[in-house]
């Protein structure tokens, strides 16, 4: 396994992340107001792995949710 860094002002590489982070924000974020840390970290969890792993399609990818799309490619 090598890691692959992109080149310095090239932001492509990052696109996917930033889209993660996107949704997340608009879909849970500013949704909820969590009480402390572990409220919030839990509802983190619960969106990441319960919600957009296993249920949110993602157009880019076919219309799969992200495990499908890694079954697809393992």
């Amino acid at each position: 396994m090598r890691h692959s860094y992109s080149k310095r002002g090239y932001p492509y590489d990052n696109s996917v992340v930033e889209s993660l982070h996107a949704s997340f924000k608009k879909e849970e974020v500013y949704q909820w107001a969590c009480k402390d840390y572990h409220e919030a970290n839990s509802a983190q969890f619960s969106y990441i792995e319960g919600f957009y792993n296993s249920r949110r399609i993602i157009s880019a990818d076919g219309y799969l949710t992200p495990d499908k799309k890694e079954q697809l490619v393992s």
